[in-house]
Order: structure tokens, then C-alpha cells, then sequence
């Protein structure tokens, strides 16, 4: 029975992939600048979070209503998140449909790397029902439908492609450095982020990997091995309640800010002004 990305799509189990997401965008100047410019995510990282999860769950789950709001609070957060070219940067925006397909494709690449470490490789037609499905999530905001790459074997050229021209530099590596050490940070983080850390240094390209210094060796990679063996075995046994908690939690917030007006439930993580 071919699962559909509204079945995949609410595993908890995906945020673990949270991590080698954001470095992946970050990594892209035009996405990872405006991040270092714009965002103060690395200091509210749940809120951003939520921020997102809430716009992929409503943009999957949600009615026509709950999809245009969401699309109007991300599109006002982007809003600001723009500079011109200058001798010194290529420049940004957030409604560049380049940098859109860019947060689209590692939002995707990662599920499915997480997902298939879980519960084993999609068959070709759940694979490509998911494929197809992903792309709307850029196309709910600028990403044109006919960007999206064509089929799995074009997203595979792309996603090479891509990669091969990614490096961090100073900048990309200090918004990484801020969210995976974070300053000051409160206990939960004390006893999240060292197996945040190594989640993501595990799922990371080798080249990013070294390129924002996360530790690794043979010894990190039989551990990251023998967690991700251990947690296939357990995670699918857990009740579905607890393995679609973040959906129904997430859905749940989007469904009582509806009634209120959603832009204060709703809003991403930004710097303040000056």
C-alpha cells in the first residue's frame, strides 16, 4: 500500500533530521547571508521550529483558509529579507525562486534520508508520490511548479550538482556555530544538543561535515551506525499517538490560532530592527 507524504510526512522521527537541513540551507550564500542578517533562530530555535513544522503540516493537512495564512506569515517574514548586490556579496532574497527550490530540496532529500534509515527504502512508487508531493511546498509560496525538478533522477543531477558547489565560509559557520552551541544555553539544551550534534554530523555530507567543524571519525561513525539500527527497531513499535505528536501538536496550535487570527501564533523567528 503506497504511503503518501501525509502519512510519511507526520513522523516525528523526520525532525531528527532537523539539524543537516538548516546547515544544508545555510550553506547556499543566498539562503545562509540572509539567515546571519535577517534571523535570531539560534537564539529561539523552538520557535523557529514550530514556525516551520507549522507551514509544512498546514501546507499537507490543512484547509484552503489555514494554507493562505501561513503563506501570508511566511511571506511577511521574508519580506525584509533582501539586499542588493554589492562589491562584496552576490546578494539575496527570500522570494528568489532559486533559494526557495534550494530549502525545498534539502527539506526533502532529508526526509527521505531519515525515513528510509527507519523503516528501510521507499518503493518506486511511494518514492516518487513523495517526490511529487514535496514540491508543494515551495509552490504554495514563489517556487514556480515547471523549477521543480522533473522527476527523481532530475532532483538526483540537481542535488549533485548542488552539493559539489556548496562551502561554509565565515559567515555561514558562525549561524552554525550559534545554533549548534548555542550561548548560555538552558538545560534542555545541555541535554538536547550534544545528540543534535551528532544526528546531524552523521547525516551531513562529508565535505559540509568538515567544512563546519563537527568531530568526526570511525569511532563517531559505528555509533551513528548503531543508533540509527536501534532506533529502526524501536521507533516504528512506538504508538502512533506519540510517533504524530508534533503533527497533532503543531495542527492543533494552527487550529485555535485560526479562530483568534494566526499571525500571533504564527511568526517565525527575526532580528529586530537596527
Amino acid at each position: 500500500m503506497v504511503r503518501r507524504l501525509a502519512d510519511m510526512g507526520a513522523e516525528g522521527v523526520l525532525l531528527a533530521g532537523a539539524g543537516r537541513a538548516i546547515l544544508l540551507q545555510i550553506a547556499n550564500p543566498a539562503v545562509g547571508h540572509g539567515v546571519a542578517e535577517h534571523s535570531n533562530f539560534a537564539d529561539r530555535p523552538l520557535e523557529r521550529l514550530r514556525a516551520t513544522l507549522t507551514y509544512v503540516y498546514a501546507v499537507v493537512y490543512g484547509t484552503e483558509d489555514q494554507v493562505a495564512a501561513v503563506r501570508r506569515s511566511v511571506n511577511r517574514a521574508h519580506g525584509p529579507v533582501r539586499r542588493k548586490p554589492d562589491a562584496g556579496s552576490a546578494g539575496y532574497s527570500a522570494f528568489d525562486a532559486h533559494a526557495q527550490l534550494w530549502v525545498v530540496a534539502t527539506l526533502y532529500d532529508t526526509a527521505v534520508t531519515v525515513y528510509e534509515r527507519i523503516y528501510g527504502a521507499l518503493d518506486d512508487e511511494a518514492a516518487d508520490f513523495m517526490y511529487r508531493d514535496y514540491a508543494r511546498l515551495g509552490t504554495a509560496l514563489q517556487l514556480p511548479a515547471d523549477l521543480w525538478p522533473a522527476d527523481r533522477e532530475a532532483f538526483g543531477s540537481y542535488w549533485e550538482g548542488c552539493l559539489q558547489g556548496l562551502e561554509a565560509d565565515d559567515v555561514t559557520s558562525g549561524v552554525a556555530r550559534s545554533l549548534l552551541y548555542p550561548r548560555d544555553p538552558r538545560l534542555w539544551q545541555r541535554v538536547v544538543m550534544p545528540l543534535a550534534r551528532f544526528i546531524t554530523a552523521g547525516l551531513l555530507p562529508d565535505q559540509l561535515r568538515r567544512g563546519f567543524g563537527l568531530p568526526w571519525s570511525e569511532r563517531h561513525r559505528r555509533w551513528f551506525d548503531r543508533t540509527m539500527r536501534w532506533s529502526s527497531v524501536v521507533y516504528p513499535r512506538l504508538p502512533r499517538r506519540v510517533r504524530h505528536w508534533p503533527k497533532d501538536y503543531c495542527l492543533g496550535r494552527l487550529g485555535a490560532a485560526s479562530e483568534r487570527g494566526i499571525s500571533a501564533e504564527f511568526r517565525p523567528a527575526r532580528k529586530p530592527a537596527g
